[in-house]
């Protein structure tokens, strides 16, 4: 149990010699991802030292011409991304690689200590939660995404909550914005809780982030990148509803009813159902130690449900989500923890190796991953019901 600090969160006597050896062969296995799968791709990881670089020279960012592979973040993660940029394209695939493995470890340091009440060991929380989302990790580094960044920060702003440091929350909750603009999803979340230095920490930090791009671009082409980034994804939202791996709620529905308003109307009405559930869990908190871990857990697998572009491995965000179910499962209701268990063990184990080529995309047509997940949400709804959690 940590008081009044998020550090140190891994040591050598926490994890004790089996713990190292384990951290070892991780290592191990990512440099042999990366040499033989993710240095011959990375695609998105391109896409972001593109931004980069067109920052650093004050150029345009959104750009139809780039197809696919368009950048769709906000105008200041390119700006704060230059010194990425700035680097030869293998060297920063390298580093990118290497950092985004330390924070894959780091984000399951911080994931496993976010539950108030520890009910089981450290390397039972990590064995689970490393099996539950291994394909998400894997998949995350072979495409050099910035997920485990988004991650990592969300868990630090909840240990940051879990020991006080509200002003801390609010700025880590401004960088997450940064790394992914849903993370917006957070701020009326940080008004209910009425945490003045959390408020004004991520007010003041949002504020900043929107101006950045100023520095470079002037107050006029700042303007236009903005307006630039929203077009660009508004525009390419529609396209991606019939891809197999896209586990939004809006894609969910597409496949099922096919383009039109049933579908919208269906994946509005869920999602609002889905968001009301979560406002009667925040309701429920009294009497609850820490209530904002199960909450942050809850908001965390949210996002990539309501993001249209919300990919399948983007829920390795829920990480905290499956840290405690595997510390809580004992407590749940025999037919929610039967239901979820079967939930869980169907996110680890749906491989396209697995699985084979016709079952596996018959299962992401049908879109269960997100079922899985909605699952995954009635478990911690069921976990606050209780007072557990």
């Amino acid at each position: 149990m940590f008081h009044g600090t998020l550090a140190p969160v891994v040591s050598p006597q926490s994890l004790g010699w089996k713990g190292i050896v384990l951290v070892a062969l991780l290592f191990a296995l990512a440099i042999w991802v990366f040499v033989y799968k993710a240095a011959p791709k990375m695609p998105d990881f391109a896409v972001y030292h593109q931004a980069a670089w067109r920052a650093a020279h004050a150029e345009p960012l959104y750009r139809a011409s780039d197809g696919h592979y368009q950048f769709k973040y906000l105008p200041a993660f390119a700006v704060l991304a230059i010194p990425l940029g700035m680097l030869e394209s293998a060297t920063a695939e390298l580093l990118w690689f290497t950092l985004s493995v330390a924070m894959l470890v780091a984000l399951v340091a911080l994931a496993i200590r976010i539950p108030p009440e520890r009910r089981r060991s450290l390397r039972w929380l990590s064995v689970v939660t490393v099996v539950a989302f291994a394909k998400f990790y894997a998949h995350e580094l072979v495409l050099g995404q910035v997920n485990l960044l988004f991650a990592l920060l969300a868990a630090g702003l909840l240990l940051a909550m879990r020991h006080g440091r509200e002003a801390l929350a609010g700025a880590l909750v401004t960088a997450a914005i940064v790394v992914k603009p849903y993370a917006v999803l957070f701020m009326p979340w940080l008004v209910a809780r009425r945490r003045v230095p959390s408020i004004l920490a991520a007010c003041v930090g949002f504020a900043a982030v929107l101006l950045l791009p100023a520095a470079i671009y002037g107050w006029e082409g700042n303007i236009t990148l903005h307006r630039d980034w929203w077009r660009t994804v508004t525009e390419t939202t529609a396209p991606n509803l019939g891809v197999y791996d896209n586990a939004s709620l809006a894609a969910m529905f597409y496949r099922w009813f096919g383009p039109g308003t049933l579908a919208t109307t269906t994946a509005y009405g869920v999602a609002a159902l889905l968001l009301g559930l979560t406002g009667i869990v925040f309701l429920a908190r009294r009497g609850v130690v820490f209530p904002e871990g199960l909450e942050g857990a809850m908001l965390l697998t949210l996002m990539p449900l309501l993001s249209p572009q919300g990919w399948d491995y983007v829920f390795l965000i829920a990480t905290p989500a499956i840290v405690y179910l595997a510390n809580y499962y004992d407590l749940l209701p025999q037919p929610m923890r039967a239901l979820t268990i079967a939930a869980v063990v169907t996110i680890a184990f749906s491989l396209f190796d697995l699985m084979g080529r016709t079952a596996y995309y018959a299962f992401m047509r049908w879109s269960f991953i997100s079922l899985c997940f909605i699952v995954v949400l009635a478990a911690l709804t069921a976990l606050r019901a209780r007072k557990i959690a």
